[in-house]
């Protein structure tokens, strides 16, 4: 029996530093799978680097859960993965996943986390995501998922922020999720650009009103989006990169909204 297609789906918004890194470590793994890489606007090279690496471009307005669901859409493999544009598979990173789904009773999972350029705290808060507990589940640890498991719950919720841990968090309701040993590389450059302990109390305070259940609307101004001069004046702007959601001290359990 052939291998199942892994649609790979990735938001961007001026990733034009960082996207390349990541789709050169997709080219390297076992087919089939596509990618489409579902761009918000952005104002630098983001699609022109997506275009010459064969990737399908879609465009819609910005919002992460909004690109998420519009690549969902447009997706034609059955197996879903949700990646961010600076996070990188493992080398065998797609065969663990279609290995991962193959008990039927299995519908969805995650990988564990490992930073770019860890310091000792980054590196503890990588190795928290060792833990098989939901609410450590954030977007830039990569989220595979059945697609009928993600139309059944619904997809994405399309709120400004928090839309990662809310799918997690259904899906594992639903049933069947699964936490990998392997872990994906992502980039510390938000923690770099903000410190590292500043970053770390900025996302408590934001998981602390969710938690509360607040309105993501509330607290949305909060995240702000990058901008292409930004990216381009960061430091830390070497491949791989988008913006961050770290692990950390996380909500309870799923409330309905």
């Amino acid at each position: 029996m052939p291998d199942r297609c892994v649609s790979i789906v990735i938001p961007t918004l001026n990733e034009a530093a960082h996207l390349g890194a990541t789709l050169r470590r997709i080219e390297a793994q076992s087919r089939p799978f596509e990618v489409l890489v579902v761009d918000g606007h952005s104002t630098d090279d983001t699609v022109q680097h997506a275009e010459a690496a064969g990737a399908t471009v879609l465009h819609t307005d910005r919002g992460r859960a909004r690109q998420l669901n519009r690549g969902a859409e447009a997706a034609s493999g059955d197996i879903l993965l949700f990646l961010h544009a600076d996070t990188l598979l493992p080398r065998n990173g797609l065969s663990l996943i279609r290995e991962a789904l193959s008990p039927s009773s299995a519908t969805a999972g995650t990988f564990q986390l490992a930073f770019d350029r860890p310091s000792p705290l980054l590196r503890l808060y990588a190795w928290c995501t060792r833990w098989p507990w939901i609410r450590l589940c954030f977007g830039d640890r990569g989220l595979f998922v059945e697609r009928s498991a993600f139309e059944g719950v619904g997809g994405y919720p399309e709120w400004p922020l928090f839309e990662d841990l809310e799918l997690a968090a259904r899906l594992q309701a639903d049933g069947g999720f699964r936490f990998l040993s392997a872990a994906v590389t992502t980039s510390a450059r938000r923690f770099e650009r903000c410190g590292t302990l500043r970053q770390q109390a900025h996302n408590l305070y934001l998981w602390l009103h969710y938690m509360a259940g607040t309105d993501p609307e509330q607290v949305a101004s909060l995240y702000p989006y990058p901008s292409a001069a930004s990216e381009a004046a960061d430091p830390a702007s070497t491949p791989p990169s988008t913006p961050k959601r770290s692990t950390s001290p996380p909500p309870p359990e799923t409330r309905s909204r």
